[in-house]
């Protein structure tokens, strides 16, 4: 008697592989037209997943060139998990290295900046960080402090301006994506969700690895000290008004021992 692994692993590879003749070595009263249907309700599922994800990207390509993808991309990118706002992750990387779409050399990037602002999109909401709370910090402790990110913030370095590519794209603006330098990258940008949605950011290098340094976990001293061309005391100052942190923790040096402090 088969197992209920080799059930899900049949079905699985009937499913996303084509090998419908496993399924029917374990099951061969299942019929290979409720295996398509099950199949086809699949696949419409996570391809309209992919769709809701990457507008602009599939307004680059075209529907027919996306679905094609689509298709491909699902076949070897099963789910990890039910909650399909979660799904296609992967699936800038995947342009990435996908011949068709050699001719649009910044269709990963574009993706990328998609992935983030759904991923902005759907974070949980969470309470800046109170001001207050930092001024408890002594004087010595200071250069100690690291910082945790909202989750609703992504920060991208891009090859091609993508920011660009993807407004005008959803736009509708031919004659402006024709119009524009390809050449400018690379491009350093920061996603948020604030009070009026989602935000595209464009950054200066400096104050983009400033941010990443701090979002990353570095200690404040160790980012100030690797950001030494930008000011940043008013960088910080900017972060913490924009609620961009939500709790901070102090960490010795010596013993890389944290306490968080959340907001």
């Amino acid at each position: 008697m088969q197992t209920l692994r080799e059930w899900q692993r049949a079905m699985r590879a009937s499913l996303f592989a084509g090998q419908r003749a496993v399924t029917e070595s374990l099951a061969p009263d299942v019929s290979a037209d409720r295996l398509d249907i099950y199949r086809n309700t699949i696949f419409s599922g996570l391809t309209r997943a992919l769709r809701l994800a990457y507008p602009a990207v599939e307004r680059l390509v075209g529907t027919e060139f996306f679905d094609g993808a689509a298709d491909i991309f699902v076949r070897t990118h099963v789910p990890r998990a039910a909650y399909l706002d979660q799904y296609g992750d992967t699936f800038p990387a995947f342009l990435q290295s996908f011949a068709p779409a050699a001719s649009l050399p910044y269709l990963a990037d574009v993706a990328r900046l998609e992935w983030a602002v759904n991923g902005a999109l759907h974070a949980a909401d969470e309470t800046p960080l109170e001001l207050a709370q930092l001024a408890t910090v002594a004087a010595e402790d200071q250069g100690c402090v690291t910082f945790r990110a909202r989750a609703s913030i992504s920060l991208l370095r891009t090859h091609y301006p993508a920011d660009a590519i993807w407004r005008v794209v959803l736009n509708c603006d031919d004659d402006a994506l024709a119009a524009l330098d390809l050449g400018t990258g690379p491009i350093f940008l920061l996603i948020e969700r604030g009070e009026d949605g989602t935000e595209v950011i464009r950054m200066q290098e400096p104050a983009w690895r400033f941010l990443s340094a701090l979002c990353a976990g570095d200690v404040l001293q160790s980012a100030v000290e690797a950001c030494r061309d930008i000011d940043a005391p008013s960088a910080l100052a900017e972060h913490l008004a924009a609620g961009r942190f939500v709790a901070f923790a102090l960490r010795a040096p010596a013993t890389e021992q944290t306490r968080e402090i959340a907001a």
